[in-house]
């Protein structure tokens, strides 16, 4: 018989059930003791799972790993994909079915209930859903790289990353040096107003003193984010023009945050708020710029008794703002070449506070001080200062100039000024032809008018830069004031210059003003002072530094109008004076494009030295024989009949021909500016970057290649001086009593015979020792003389020989080290010049 079933047992199909009402009991009793409905939610038991792939999609991440569904576990990674979002979140209702939860702000609305197959719906709701925020603000961590590319010789790089938007720079992280898989660790967040525009990532190496190298780049499409959240992106490094070489990778997280129509109009009108405040900061509170150039100290107070010397400094301070310059080390005539900018207030103190210091490792000395009252002082002015100082000794060499005023009833704004007719009639008077010697240094007279400039370039992240304008003539400096947020600006300022040199160059330079009063370039324009043209009101276009090509910008161009008025008797007086030392120069440092570009200067002038000397081979050679029979009979009447007047009437000869060449070719003279517009524009972005990509060892081979030449010539140049010194110092005795024969025979010559009788002489054998002596080479006695004698290198190879050979063992060592080496190592010993002839394999050592 069957077995019988207890009665309180229940059916095999809703076992189950009772099993989970005690759970369900358990976990009510646990919400009232604990009090967190959260966690109750979570560990309550779902219900009964749908059949649809849809309730499927919302099912809770409570369910066990056996009954959740492959779509569900995929959801769960930890990595972040573009269908991440579909995996919403879920909760259990009351009665234990399960509810979708609420929506995560910043997820799209309508992406979690679609298909995985549908991605060109996907694509098309994220971009609806773009398209309904006006503005977005993304914030980016740089994690770190991996895998990068070797740059330097090393087998390492020193890797910094650039984030660009539209070509425009918006971040540049720090450099991490000497690494491949660099940490940068750094965060930064931007306001994103256009989601569709991708942001472009390149990595460089850092180069010190060259171009950096171009390692990478890859693209962040923003319209792939998902919006409110952070994602973890693996971008990996591509160059176009190395598509098969890994470049490696760099890890960031992206997250796009939306934001409403008020919180970017709130954040439009934070940001113009504080850049007014700065603007209003900037023009209201100073007034004028005090510029000011530290030259140099003389006889200062020796503060080091062990060296009778000073480690001197100098403290300026006017107001708030403060100055040090830098420590001359170990001297009492210092000389600094210093220039700074300080700011002057209407209301704030206008005493200029000069402290000199000696730098001390425990306390600095003090050694003197000045003071210049600034209230006493001229504006628009240049003054030359020799202050000397006060509680100690020496004195200061300045140059001090009061410019760039904002008030606009100073004497050099345009609104306000009016052309006085009096005034320009005493300035002719002055510089009229009778009073010449009236004042001999007091060549000239310049006024420069500035008015505006158009298509600056953009030097700020708005868009917009501050530019005001310096004029520089000689060691006379001025400036605009600056005008604020705009590329179009409107100076209107007249200034006025002394001219101490007429073949001066006036220089006026616009800068960008940024925040601690920095300076940024924004164009040049160089002006020499007789090309001015009186009263013309014209655009002159802006240059780079170095005045070879358009400046950055939209064609940028500056609108002036200069006069001058000179007397051209004392300009020429002082041309024929010394030129008067600008204090202030950039300081040139080497750089390959100026190095060759110096070497092709220099070769057109020595191409054409050959080409006059192989004219005159030609002629002793008799190539063709009406030209040397002609050189000869001119060599033979220039010699007999020279006077020394003829020297300057040979000059005037050549000015006249090339007087003669240019009235006959009638080329027009183009003008000075014109022909530098007609340059080409300065290298774009892409330019520069296949410049960043050449290797550290592409651009030593083209130095190298240039240089070759220049080290060969100098050697050739130095042994030749050495030559000549180690014939006078008795070197090899035989040469040097053959050059006192020499010598003497020349002196009793040119006692006896004229000097013009002897060239003729000379000019006779040179011209005719062809014919007689059709085989002879041409030689050089003199040269040829100096050719034996050798230099300083080869007697220190003379000398540690003969030391060697003074001892048996040192006979030894030397016979030894002539049989280890080559035929070709000897041969270059016996003659140097043969490695200069051609070159030669490595040298290879064979075996004892």
């Amino acid at each position: 018989m069957p077995e019988a079933r207890p009665r309180s047992a229940a059916p095999p199909e809703h076992s189950h059930i009772s099993v989970y009402q005690k759970a369900h009991t358990f976990f009510a009793q646990l919400k009232t003791r604990l009090g967190h409905s959260k966690r109750e939610r979570r560990h309550k038991s779902p219900g009964r799972q749908e059949s649809s792939d849809y309730a499927a999609d919302l099912s809770s991440e409570h369910s066990t790993p056996s009954t959740a569904s492959p779509r569900h576990r995929a959801c769960n990674r930890t990595v972040d994909s573009p269908l991440s979002r579909t995996c919403g979140d879920t909760t259990s209702s009351p009665g234990g079915s399960p509810k979708p939860r609420a929506p995560t702000p910043g997820v799209l609305a309508g992406l979690d209930l679609l298909p995985l197959t549908s991605s060109d719906e996907i694509s098309r709701r994220r971009e609806h859903a773009l398209r309904q925020h006006s503005f977005f603000q993304l914030r980016i961590y740089l994690r770190r790289g991996h895998g990068l590319v070797a740059m330097d010789k090393n087998g390492l790089s020193d890797p910094y990353v650039k984030f660009k938007v539209g070509g425009r720079l918006i971040y540049k992280s720090r450099t991490i040096y000497r690494d491949l898989n660099p940490v940068w660790d750094e965060s930064f967040t931007v306001p994103i107003e256009d989601p569709f525009l991708p942001i472009s990532i390149k990595v460089f190496d850092y180069d010190w003193g060259l171009q950096d190298d171009f390692m990478g780049s890859a693209t962040l499409d923003l319209s792939t984010l998902d919006i409110g959240r952070n994602n973890d992106l693996t971008l990996a490094l591509q160059d176009p023009s190395r598509p098969e070489i890994c470049l490696g990778e760099i890890y960031i997280t992206a997250t796009l945050y939306p934001k409403t129509q008020e919180d970017k109009e709130q954040y439009f009108q934070k940001n113009s708020r504080i850049q007014d405040v700065n603007k209003r900061l900037k023009s209201q509170i100073w007034s004028s710029v005090v510029t000011i150039v530290l030259i140099e100290g003389k006889n200062l107070l020796a503060c080091d008794p062990e060296t009778g010397t000073s480690d001197p400094y100098v403290k300026f301070r006017l107001g708030n703002e403060k100055y040090k310059s830098r420590i001359i080390w170990r001297s009492l005539n210092p000389r600094w070449l210093e220039q700074l900018d300080l700011h002057l207030y209407d209301d704030g103190d206008q005493q200029l506070e000069i402290t000199v210091w000696d730098k001390d490792r425990t306390r600095d000395d003090y050694i003197g001080r000045c003071v210049i009252n600034l209230m006493e002082m001229e504006r628009e002015r240049t003054y030359n200062l020799w202050q000397e100082l006060e509680d100690g000794a020496g004195s200061l060499h300045l140059l001090l100039t009061i410019s760039g005023t904002t008030a606009s009833e100073t004497i050099s704004d345009l609104t306000t000024y009016e052309q006085n007719y009096r005034e320009k009639e005493n300035l002719l008077n002055r510089y009229v032809w009778h009073r010449t010697f009236h004042n001999l240094k007091d060549v000239g007279h310049l006024t420069v008018k500035v008015f505006k400039a158009n298509g600056l370039a953009a030097a700020d992240i708005g868009g917009k830069s501050d530019p005001f304008c310096v004029l520089e003539l000689g060691n006379a400096r001025l400036q605009t004031q600056t005008e604020y947020k705009t590329l179009t600006p409107q100076w209107n300022k007249i200034f006025t210059f002394n001219v101490k040199d007429i073949n001066n160059v006036l220089e006026i330079i616009v800068f960008d003003e940024d925040r601690d009063h920095k300076v940024e370039f924004l164009g040049k324009v160089a002006i020499p002072l007789l090309r001015i043209r009186n009263g013309e009101k014209r655009w002159y276009a802006l240059k780079d530094k170095k005045l070879r090509s358009r400046a950055k910008g939209n064609s940028p161009q500056i609108l002036l109008e200069l006069s001058i008025i000179w007397n051209p008797i004392r300009a020429c007086i002082r041309t024929l004076n010394p030129k008067e030392e600008k204090f202030m120069q950039t300081e040139m440092k080497f750089k390959r494009q100026v190095f060759v570009r110096n070497v092709l200067r220099l070769k057109v002038f020595l191409m054409h030295f050959l080409e006059i000397g192989k004219f005159f081979q030609d002629c002793f050679e008799w190539e063709s024989t009406v030209q040397s029979f002609a050189a000869l009979v001119v060599w033979l009447i220039l010699c007999y009949y020279f006077q020394p007047w003829m020297l300057p009437v040979g000059g005037l000869l050549i000015f006249l021909k090339q007087y003669v060449i240019c009235q006959l070719s009638g080329t027009p003279q183009v003008p000075w500016d014109e022909l530098a517009d007609s340059d080409i524009d300065e290298e774009d972005e892409d330019d520069k970057e296949k410049e960043e990509k050449k290797s550290l060892k592409e651009r030593l081979l083209a130095i190298q290649e240039v240089t070759q030449g220049v080290q060969n010539a100098i050697g050739k140049i130095a042994s030749l001086l050495e030559s000549i010194k180690n014939m006078f110092n008795f070197a090899v005795p035989y040469l040097s009593w053959i050059a006192i024969s020499l010598l003497l025979i020349a002196t009793c010559v040119l006692y006896l015979i004229p000097i013009k009788y002897l060239l003729m002489l000379w000019a006779t054998n040179k011209f005719l020792r062809r014919i007689f002596r059709p085989h002879v080479v041409p030689n050089n006695e003199v040269l040829d003389l100096l050719s034996r004698i050798p230099d300083d290198e080869m007697l220190t190879y003379i000398k540690l020989l003969g030391v060697s050979l003074s001892t048996h063992l040192g006979r030894l060592s030397v016979i030894r080290w002539y049989l280890q080496l080559d035929y070709k190592d000897l041969k270059l010993l016996s003659s140097p010049d043969s490695a200069d002839r051609r070159p030669h394999p490595k040298k290879k050592h064979k075996a004892s």
